[in-house]
């Protein structure tokens, strides 16, 4: 079985200069404490950039030495959600435009999936089109859009036309909603805890809110094997039981929506990857490097994954999404 990377990023070098004259006030361009050039969200590190976000070349030959097939590549956080109307448009543009001369460069090597400017829901319908017409095998969206929850009415008209298309979408996390009020700029703590929290709140509030039923076509997909909704899908089943609040607007307990919702297998411990199996279903996990990120382990993850049941082994490999993103 091939194996798909789900889970890999690209950026561009005028996204990034676009970031630079028009992230601020929250967010800016500048020297980490390792040396190297980082993107800050208000004075605190979160992603910090290396060679292999920007070459294509040195991609592929990575994928080569970890032998893996075909890469999905998106962006990252804090993706086109900065700058106003236009320069969002613009980046979402610049970066769509980016991956899918990257696709024709490197056929079966690279698909990519969309960034939208989220917060102009009928500028983000619009490039949605374009870019499923540029070859897009499904969207990007963060766990938070500038701070808001995705399950915000203002953004209904763009999970309308993701759900009519029924197209995949990795729902990244992002710095979460009160990182200043959570000190999460001391030690990367954003990185090692506050994006895994701000995945399981984003999907708990969706399971809650009944955002599954609603959109019944999407395929939504929880990185890092679901951030902790796996370990803590037993406490969100008991809510339910117990706390009228957890049962406005669904009617099956939420263990029921992470077996409809998907995951990659971004995970450091082999333990946590089989948590997520058992608490998803096999069907619905995928492989997943985080490449290029200083954290990424395509080599690892892949590792990890071949050392499953030989039927697990292959649907993580690349039957999942083979068939989800109709490869």
């Amino acid at each position: 079985m091939i194996a798909i990377d789900v889970h890999a990023h690209m950026l561009d070098r005028d996204w990034l200069e676009l970031l630079r004259r028009h992230g601020k006030p929250h967010y800016e361009v500048r020297a980490t404490l390792d040396g190297v050039e980082g993107v800050f969200l208000d004075g605190a590190p979160f992603m910090t950039l290396q060679p292999g976000h920007f070459d294509c070349d040195y991609r592929i030959a990575r994928m080569d030495a970890a032998k893996v097939d075909l890469a999905i590549v998106s962006l990252t956080c804090p993706n086109v959600y900065w700058g106003g109307p236009e320069a969002s448009l613009e980046a979402a543009r610049i970066v769509n435009d980016d991956m899918a001369e990257a696709e024709r460069r490197y056929p079966g090597r690279i698909r990519w999936l969309s960034s939208l400017p989220w917060e102009y829901p009928e500028r983000a319908v619009e490039e949605l089109k374009r870019s499923l017409d540029l070859g897009a095998v499904g969207v990007m969206v963060l766990a938070n859009i500038a701070g808001r929850s995705l399950t915000d009415p203002h953004f209904a008209p763009i999970w309308k036309a993701i759900d009519k298309e029924g197209l995949p979408v990795l729902v990244h996390p992002s710095a979460p909603p009160g990182t200043a009020d959570l000190d999460l700029r001391a030690f990367n703590l954003i990185a090692s805890v506050g994006f895994m929290f701000d995945t399981t709140l984003a999907f708990a509030r969706m399971i809650f809110d009944g955002f599954l039923d609603r959109y019944p076509n999407l395929k939504l997909i929880a990185p890092h094997a679901g951030g902790t909704l796996p370990f803590i899908a037993g406490r969100l089943d008991q809510c339910f039981d117990k706390m009228g609040a957890a049962r406005t607007k669904i009617s099956e307990p939420p263990s029921r929506y992470l077996r409809r919702i998907y995951y990659d297998s971004v995970t450091y411990r082999i333990e946590a990857l089989r948590l997520c199996i058992e608490v998803g279903g096999a069907d619905k996990v995928m492989y997943g490097s985080d490449h290029p990120h200083n954290i990424g382990d395509m080599a690892g993850c892949l590792a990890r994954v071949d050392s499953l049941p030989a039927a697990e082994r292959d649907a993580v490999r690349g039957g999942n999404a083979t068939r989800i993103f109709r490869l």
